[in-house]
């Protein structure tokens, strides 16, 4: 059940999303506990922003496509909402399953909620990037979740850092979920009916793929060099309490 008093906004990093945009901004404008939809403009050199504009939504523009994570902390420092929902811009009709992310948050099962996507038959390479997300999420936290990549996130404002969104390129899913688990906020995956562009089989597609490996390797590899470092500074910590 909905609770007025909590107040959500819907974020949506998009770069050149102008054929997807509207349809995704109309496809949520019916719920009523919206109380704002706010696209962060990547630099698109396409129609997004007055696409957007013309949709309803709330629009931020960087002069220069900066990334995903760029965009994603820029709409969380220019939200104040007590609810941060984060959508792709080319989820279409497939938007209107938000009401699944949120309410674990109202009823307080969760702090942070990943939206898991049906599988998609034929779609898609093999599996190694996410492989390598779930495998570096175990290894570095000790738990797994099995949408580790999913860019479709609800969370309690107040579970979040301004930290969680400083990483490069496809790295960003991946690090603020290691982020999120290591501070043991409660996280649920919920499965929603939810569609975006599949990265084909092409050269293009392996190039995106290989990119995407790169940066989560490289996340992977920072956090497991700084962990036994803040094992060895929470051990000291906890005997300093004890003093």
């Amino acid at each position: 059940m909905i609770e007025a008093k909590k107040t959500v906004e819907i974020i949506i990093p998009a770069y050149n999303e102008g054929d997807k945009i509207g349809i995704t901004i109309a496809s949520i404008q019916h719920y009523s506990w919206i109380d704002r939809i706010l696209v962060i403009d990547d630099g698109s050199t396409d129609n997004t922003a007055e696409t957007a504009l013309n949709a309803g939504a709330d629009v931020i523009s960087l002069p220069i496509n900066k990334g995903k994570a760029y965009a994603m902390k820029t709409g969380y420092q220019n939200s104040s909402s007590d609810i941060l929902i984060f959508l792709d811009g080319d989820i279409d009709e497939g938007a209107e399953q938000i009401k699944r992310l949120v309410e674990p948050l109202w009823d307080g099962t969760a702090e942070a909620v990943i939206a898991r996507f049906p599988m998609t038959p034929g779609k898609g390479g093999f599996g190694f990037v996410k492989g390598l997300a779930q495998k570096g999420l175990y290894i570095l936290t000790g738990q797994s979740l099995s949408s580790v990549l999913s860019g479709q996130r609800a969370f309690l404002r107040n579970v979040l850092l301004s930290e969680f969104f400083d990483y490069n390129g496809y790295g960003i899913e991946f690090g603020m979920t290691v982020d999120l688990l290591s501070r043991d906020i409660k996280i649920q995956e919920v499965d929603v009916v939810m569609r975006h562009r599949t990265t084909g089989k092409d050269i293009i597609g392996y190039k995106h793929r290989f990119r995407q490996f790169c940066n989560i390797f490289n996340v992977f590899i920072q956090k497991l060099i700084k962990k036994p470092f803040q094992n060895r500074h929470r051990v000291i910590s906890e005997e300093q309490d004890k003093i």
